[in-house]
């Protein structure tokens, strides 16, 4: 006998669908804001009582005046306050059994809470604290000063942090926000007073937005404006840098004689999302070099078998962006793998991408999206991205709508217009 539960026939497999056929629908957030002009963007979702909390400043190493006084100020800001070690700090966390990070990034630089959504309201009172009364002790920027001098030799002579650093300096300019690296030297020139200018100016004076997300508690907004609603929100002027590229394109550089690996990066400047290409060269990427079943993967990886993987991406910047190939090689085909590379763009700019070639990729792509919204951090972190970009919801449908649509003819043609050698940077560190 058949067995059937509401029509449900457990002998016949269920049908097979292609993810480009799913209808993705991105969650709308809830929008409050606090008594002092705050924006928070809200998703309030889950199956189990935690939740997280991101406060978003605008203080990343785009506005600083000298070189790691962004990130530093950032890193000592839960290490110590005036009235609490930086012991005692992060033991109030952890006796709640949350966790509390802070980063920085080009742009912006963030602080972030995730807790049970029953302790958020003996926590928010902490990081308060932290925003307002952060005291930069002179012990703890000694220790990071002396870490992280350490960990810089360290990674400098490991081929693909060279790799990385030297290659944003060719794109951007070493005097760029992101082409500007960190030498030995800059840890030293750190001081309390420069630290404590930045986090005056920049967190207790600064705009900043926030980003909560989970089993939300019912009177949220409430307790954020209690512990937030009366910090400063001043606007911050952005600076208008512009980049200074390399004349150069093509660099080979001996990091170690006795090396035998070597970093291998291929890349062009390239518009940010606000760009009517990006999201077509989105699909173009993953195409060539954005997935493990792409062009660049089967050709050097499968076939050829000179690396253990190779990527492309577009980097995720909000003013000026680049188009990145990377891959670590064995130091005796580099140049092998380059030549490659070169030969995935000019099959691309030469021959259209077959159905099933394109089925696949927008398959993979429909699919990444999907997991992305598989719950609610997921879902505001895609909603922080969107809106720290300063774009909207259309963007979202824009992109899945590209996926779904776009041509091969389209996508030989983008490839015609970006996908061409003499317009990328060239390096090899050994």
């Amino acid at each position: 006998m058949i067995e059937t539960i509401k029509g449900l026939d457990r002998k016949v497999a269920p049908a097979i669908v292609d993810a480009v056929n799913f209808n993705l629908q991105l969650k709308p957030y809830k929008k409050l804001t606090l008594k002092n002009g705050v924006d928070v963007y809200t998703i309030d979702a889950g199956a189990e009582e935690v939740m997280s909390i991101e406060w978003v400043f605008y203080a990343g190493n785009w506005y600083e005046d000298q070189n790691l006084v962004a990130a530093t100020t950032n890193f000592l800001l839960k290490n110590g306050t005036r009235h609490k070690s930086a012991f005692q700090v992060n033991e109030h966390f952890e006796y709640y059994g949350s966790y509390l990070n802070r980063a920085c990034y080009n742009e912006t630089a963030t602080v972030s809470l995730h807790c049970l959504t029953k302790h958020v309201g003996e926590l928010l009172p902490a990081v308060r604290e932290l925003l307002t009364d952060s005291a930069m002790p002179e012990d703890e920027l000694a220790i990071y000063q002396q870490n992280m001098k350490q960990r810089l030799k360290v990674n400098l002579k490991k081929s693909e942090f060279v790799a990385g650093r030297l290659i944003d300096v060719y794109l951007y300019g070493e005097q760029h926000p992101y082409g500007r690296y960190t030498k030995e030297e800059d840890f030293e020139h750190l001081n309390k007073q420069q630290l404590f200018d930045f986090y005056d100016r920049y967190y207790r004076q600064g705009k900043f937005v926030m980003f909560v997300a989970g089993r939300l508690p019912a009177n949220l907004e409430q307790l954020l404006n209690d512990n937030f609603g009366d910090l400063g929100n001043d606007p911050i002027l952005g600076k208008k840098i512009s980049t200074q590229p390399s004349s150069e394109r093509k660099f080979r550089v001996i990091n170690n004689a006795e090396g035998v690996q070597g970093s291998v990066r291929i890349a062009r400047p390239f518009p940010n999302r606000h760009h009517p290409d990006f999201l077509k060269v989105q699909v173009l990427n993953s195409l060539f070099g954005g997935f493990f079943g792409s062009r660049l993967m089967s050709n050097i990886r499968e076939d050829k078998g000179y690396t253990y993987g190779i990527h492309s991406y577009l980097q995720n910047h909000i003013h000026e962006s680049a188009w990145m190939i990377s891959t670590e090689a064995g130091k005796d085909v580099c140049e092998a793998t380059i030549s490659e590379v070169y030969k995935e763009m000019e099959d691309l700019r030469e021959e259209p991408v077959g159905d099933e070639e394109l089925l696949l990729v927008r398959n993979y792509m429909m699919g990444s999206i999907l997991g992305d919204l598989d719950g609610p951090f997921q879902i505001i972190a895609r909603w922080k991205n969107i809106i720290l970009n300063g774009l909207d919801e259309n963007y979202f449908y824009n992109s899945i709508n590209t996926i779904k649509t776009i041509s091969a003819g389209e996508l030989q043609e983008l490839a015609q217009k970006y996908l061409r050698p003499e317009e990328f940077y060239e390096l090899v560190v050994v």
